[in-house]
């Protein structure tokens, strides 16, 4: 496998970051701390960032400020959403799900869904299957 870098950019200039290896450790309260602490967080209704990433497989840790909504969304992959903090209501297929922190919802690829925070949250996204 090879080792895969992101590189630093305007939003996030501290340095690039390993988001794929042999083993790449996640601090998830890291990362939710990272987004707090930057411009899009102040600025915006969400920000996120992509911790690991190889051909079939990404993991995004997502912030949402209260109301923030992720309008039908539709992935390739089969989608896992597991609440790390906050609250979320998830609508797939006309059915509300409220999930709340450390519960998740597994979506099968390619079905839309809707994601609205109930109050400011951090969300794991795992994608697996091809993008």
């Amino acid at each position: 496998m090879d080792v895969k870098m992101n590189e630093a950019t305007n939003n996030r200039p501290q340095g690039d970051r390993l988001i794929a290896a042999p083993h790449v450790f996640i601090n998830l309260q890291s990362y939710i701390k990272q987004l707090k602490s930057e411009e899009a967080w102040q600025k915006n209704d969400r920000n996120a960032i992509t911790v690991f990433k190889t051909e079939g497989v990404t993991v995004v840790v997502v912030a949402m400020h209260a109301n923030a909504e992720i309008n039908d969304n539709v992935v390739n992959g089969i989608l896992t959403l597991q609440v790390l903090e906050g609250s979320v209501e998830v609508v797939v297929n006309g059915t509300t799900e409220s999930i709340s922190q450390r519960q998740m919802l597994a979506i099968e690829r390619q079905v839309s869904h809707h994601i609205k925070a109930t109050e400011d949250s951090f969300l794991l996204l795992t994608i697996n299957g091809k993008e």
